[in-house]
């Protein structure tokens, strides 16, 4: 019996330093600025809500996003904006329609608006959104505070250059739900995304 506290008191004690090292990393990058005057914006998707495409609207994660990069969009004019993300099974449209909507209905021109609608998580936002940033050209990424960290890192592994981030306050009721499953996300990212 003493065996077994001690391998279950070995567990919890891993799991424990495993969510602080995790939270440590996610709370080192929760505050990112882009650099100004960036060749392109890439806002990477989140969920969208709705049972049909004319009711179709972002959800309270995706509008946090897509509101932070109209604040850098009114200063920065000259980006163009990659929007990626695809549909999932509950979704009436594709994240990157939602969010070309959204600017489009705010005021950002459609001729600098480029969709990606494929991605399905943060790895293939990246690769999918590479073939539109030249090379050399700077890049702003736009994503929420608790997942910028991975964002960063998968960017740099995915190969995106020049790039900078762009952090989203997260403001809602489940803002601690989303920090705790980013605990489990980037844990995964570290060992398996590529």
């Amino acid at each position: 019996m003493k065996k077994l506290v001690k391998i279950v008191g070995c567990f919890v004690a891993f799991g424990v330093l495993y969510a602080c090292v995790m939270f440590g990393l996610i709370l080192s990058d929760t505050k990112s600025v882009a650099a100004p005057h960036a060749d392109k914006m890439l806002i990477l998707g989140a969920g969208v809500f709705g049972k049909t495409p004319s009711e179709a609207r972002p959800s309270p994660v995706l509008k946090e996003r897509l509101d932070t990069a109209l604040l850098y969009l009114k200063k920065n004019p000259e980006t163009k904006v990659i929007v990626s993300g695809g549909q999932g099974v509950d979704e009436p449209i594709s994240e990157a329609e939602c969010m070309e909507n959204y600017l489009i209905l705010h005021g950002i021109a459609p001729t600098h608006i480029i969709k990606e609608e494929k991605s399905r998580d943060t790895v293939q936002n990246m690769k999918n959104s590479k073939k539109w940033i030249e090379k050399g050209e700077s890049v702003a990424i736009v994503t929420n505070d608790f997942h910028t960290f991975r964002s960063k890192m998968l960017a740099r592994r995915c190969g995106v250059e020049n790039a900078s981030l762009e952090s989203a306050p997260s403001t809602t009721a489940v803002t601690p739900i989303n920090y705790c499953r980013e605990v489990l996300a980037l844990g995964y990212a570290l060992i398996f995304d590529r």
